[in-house]
């Protein structure tokens, strides 16, 4: 895909095209889904909203930068973490070489998932 459509256009010309090729394969691909979150006893149904969730069990958040910076792969954690999600690439499109830009993160392997519950 990056080698067809180039670097530079908007993320939301990627994330499409990715979906679409995750689902050609008959992977299950969500985009955009909203994530919920809890904070002092409140439930916030639209806490962010993920690029791209492949199976329930991976975030692919995209981008279309010149470079990543790491507030990108942070921002990718804390989704992470509060999904219960423990792993996700960051992929910046922005790269000349799509291989240059892709960076893994995981999260809370090593204990018990991270998921945020409400409190109580």
């Amino acid at each position: 895909m990056h080698s067809e459509l180039g670097p530079g256009l908007f993320e939301s010309v990627y994330e499409a095209v990715r979906a679409h090729e995750i689902r050609s394969q008959g992977i299950e691909v969500q985009r955009q889904p909203a994530i919920p979150i809890f904070d002092r006893n409140l439930k916030f149904e639209e806490g962010f909203r993920a690029d791209l969730i492949v199976e329930r069990k991976v975030i692919l958040e995209l981008e279309s930068v010149e470079n990543l910076d790491r507030i990108h792969a942070k921002k990718l954690l804390t989704q992470l973490r509060l999904s219960g999600i423990h792993l996700g690439y960051l992929i910046n499109f922005g790269e000349a070489q799509l291989k240059l830009g892709i960076k893994r993160v995981v999260n809370g392997l090593s204990g018990a998932p991270n998921r945020q519950q409400p409190p109580g």
